[in-house]
């Protein structure tokens, strides 16, 4: 079994090597991992005809071969699914992120932008999120806000659904979302099959624009963010985990919808290719 490990936090985090690590007693580990942060990145390449990628040797500790990618998340998974860490992989891994990718915020996610790259190169893969105490947009960012992170509960119950995937693969590329709470697994509630929620833990309520001293025509946008909500429902991936749950969702691919009642846009495209 070869397992590919990433994450969009970059290489030096420690929820990346504290995953990496937890995936050993499963096959052979390769990370290749973000030179640099791509929170946010969802599945995204990037500008690709103005781009060259490099790739750098890594260190981490335990783990025998480690790469550092300029580019995001998706685009390192892409490398990988091209053969440029040798034979094909049979599993992606992505994590651990510090900050729930629960709710809207599964649409921007870099974590989660890798495992759905994964699959649609016949990869199934697993993002690993956990909760922080406080934090800003998908919990990133602020390091004392990290201090109390409980990484070791993440990578336990991620080595445990990745343990028994490994023995029974999906027959179809998949992608697991599990979203952990932060704290020690012992103190968990349980777990729950969750969908996809509405809402966030914190929300983005409005923006401000403040002129940007010294640079005539330009702002800064300063984000500001709601309280912080703890939904009753555990059915939903927010509320599972802000109540304590490990929340586990199997995202589907993006598909297409009847159109909406009332629709004209169909009947307009009729008007000038019917009777052709």
């Amino acid at each position: 079994m070869r397992i590919f490990v990433t994450n969009d936090d970059g290489i030096d985090s420690i929820g990346l090597h504290i995953l990496a690590r937890s995936m050993l007693p499963f096959g052979e580990v390769v990370i290749g991992a973000p030179d640099t942060e791509y929170s946010g990145a969802s599945s995204s390449f990037g500008a690709l005809h103005l781009i060259k990628p490099e790739l750098h040797k890594a260190f981490v500790e335990g783990i025998d071969e480690a790469w550092a990618i300029t580019g995001p998340p998706a685009l390192c998974v892409m490398f990988a699914r091209l053969g440029a860490f040798g034979d094909p992989f049979d599993l992606v891994v992505s994590g651990i992120n510090p900050g729930a990718n629960v709710g809207r915020s599964v649409y921007h996610s870099g974590t989660i932008g890798a495992c759905l790259t994964a699959r649609n190169g016949g990869i199934t893969g697993v993002a690993v999120s956990q909760a922080v105490d406080e934090g800003g947009y998908m919990g990133q960012g602020i390091e004392e806000m990290l201090r109390n992170q409980k990484w070791d509960s993440a990578a336990e119950i991620a080595a445990l659904a990745v343990g028994e995937m490994c023995t029974n693969l999906p027959k179809e590329a998949s992608v697991l979302n599990i979203n952990v709470p932060n704290m020690d697994v012992s103190e968990m509630k349980g777990w729950a099959q969750t969908t996809v929620g509405t809402d966030l833990m914190r929300q983005m309520t409005e923006v401000d624009i403040e002129p940007k001293i010294g640079h005539e025509g330009a702002y800064h946008l300063n984000l500001k963010w709601g309280e912080r909500i703890t939904p009753s429902s555990i059915d939903n991936d927010v509320g599972a985990v802000a109540n304590g749950y490990v929340s586990i969702s199997w995202l589907s691919r993006l598909i297409s919808q009847e159109p909406p009642s009332g629709s004209s846009v169909e009947s307009r495209l009729d008007s000038i290719f019917i009777n052709r």
